[in-house]
């Protein structure tokens, strides 16, 4: 899939004309659906904002069109694919976005995903950073300190600090307190934030409870691999060129593997995202060299078994290099001759991701499920959707509050403006 809508129209129209037409309408209502998906995601969940919006697309468009983009926002992937085209290899390729947010095929209220990933990166294409991922997290450093704002890295905060009811700032790890006359703010998983920075309670039982219960994704384990050429792709040349390539073959499969991880086992055969960065930015490796990372999506946080049958371990520290050659064996499936090229690798499993990063639990890269019964209003719980917390002054924000995932900042952005009173 490329931003050429000619040229994606083509690849679709390879497997089913009939689908290629799918594709064309889809396409053409996209404009006209974005405006009322994107004003839900982007703004407050506010239960007079989405009524206000579904209102308009009802006086707008009517009944019938309201209530397709609702049952739309409320079905899983496997519905609506199958539902909108008939070729299992287009339906494979747009189930895969599902799974970079826990929507497996079969998860209600998945198929908003897969839909506004293939529509979105077809009007929009995908933005990635030149010269590595952290280009993002420089430019945003840039400018919070362009504006008078100061960034302590590497100082752990150990506690928040209360004055009764009301937050009055944090204390790091050493001692040292810094007081907040406004509000802290909590970039954290939740239950990271009672169990971790408020010392085991907000003052309020149910939003603690609440936070405990905070539902996580399956982990992701990490290969990164450093290569001398980019992988032969069998199925087309052309994959050369593209920055990401999922490998996960059909609905079932997806499926399959998503129960098995949510049942503690490794899959038998994961779901798999190649990111090619050097595809598109050679200025990440040597001169003629090339990096690859995998995502190798779903897997268990603590192994309870293998559904392979081919490996014993029940811990990571031992499961992860043979785990890591069956994900490789599935790559060599589709691109013969990756381990030839192979110079070095670097293998991050999920309990390493958490390690790294306390916000990520269990390796869950997305901070918290977005099954419906914890999204939209109930994301990260009822009645604390804008992030504000028991403590009066004390916010949550990041992935695990809505609208959640992604790189667009919307929580953040969100909680900026309801503190600036905008």
């Amino acid at each position: 899939m490329t931003t050429g809508s000619d040229a994606t129209r083509a690849r679709i129209a390879d497997f089913s004309e009939k689908d290629a037409a799918a594709w064309d309408g889809l396409a053409a209502e996209f404009p006209k659906t974005a405006e009322y998906l994107f004003a839900v995601l982007g703004n407050p969940m506010k239960m007079h904002v989405l009524g206000k919006t579904f209102a308009k697309a009802w006086w707008k468009h009517g009944f019938d069109w309201t209530g397709s983009l609702v049952r739309l926002m409320l079905s899983s992937p496997r519905t609506w694919l199958e539902e909108t085209f008939e070729n299992p290899h287009v339906r494979a390729t747009l189930a895969a976005w599902g799974m970079h947010l826990d929507f497996a095929p079969d998860i209600a209220g998945g198929a908003i995903f897969p839909y506004l990933e293939a529509m979105a990166n077809q009007t929009f294409g995908m933005v990635i950073g030149k010269g590595g991922a952290d280009t993002v997290t420089k430019a945003l450093c840039g400018l919070v300190e362009a504006r008078g704002g100061t960034i302590r890295a590497g100082a752990r905060v150990t506690a928040i600090l209360r004055a009764g009811d009301r937050v009055t700032g944090v204390e790091l790890d050493g001692g040292e307190k810094i007081f907040a006359s406004r509000a802290v703010i909590a970039n954290v998983a939740p239950r990271n934030l009672v169990d971790g920075l408020l010392g085991g309670t907000s003052g309020d039982a149910r939003f603690d409870r609440a936070m405990r219960g905070f539902a996580h994704a399956p982990g992701t384990m990490m290969i990164h691999l450093a290569l001398d050429a980019l992988p032969d792709w069998s199925a087309s040349e052309e994959l050369k060129t593209f920055a990401y390539v999922h490998v996960a073959p059909s609905l079932d499969q997806m499926a399959r593997t998503y129960q098995q991880a949510k049942a503690g086992l490794l899959p038998d055969e994961p779901v798999i995202v190649v990111g090619q960065p050097t595809a598109i930015d050679p200025s990440r490796a040597p001169e003629g060299k090339h990096v690859l990372w995998v995502q190798v999506r779903m897997a268990p946080a603590d192994i309870l078994g293998d559904a392979g049958g081919t490996i014993s371990s029940r811990n990571w520290k031992e499961a992860a290099e043979p785990f890591a050659e069956r994900a490789l064996d599935v790559i060599e499936r589709h691109a013969p001759g990756l381990r030839q090229s192979i110079r070095a690798r670097a293998i991050v499993t999920p309990r390493d991701l958490e390690a790294d990063n306390p916000n990520l639990v269990g390796g869950d890269q997305i901070c918290g499920s977005h099954h419906l019964a914890q999204n939209f209003l109930f994301r990260p719980a009822l009645g604390r959707a804008s992030g504000a917390t028991p403590v009066k002054g004390l916010y949550l924000t990041g992935a695990a509050v809505w609208p959640g995932a992604g790189t667009g900042a919307g929580p953040g952005t969100m909680l900026g403006r309801m503190l600036a009173g905008r």
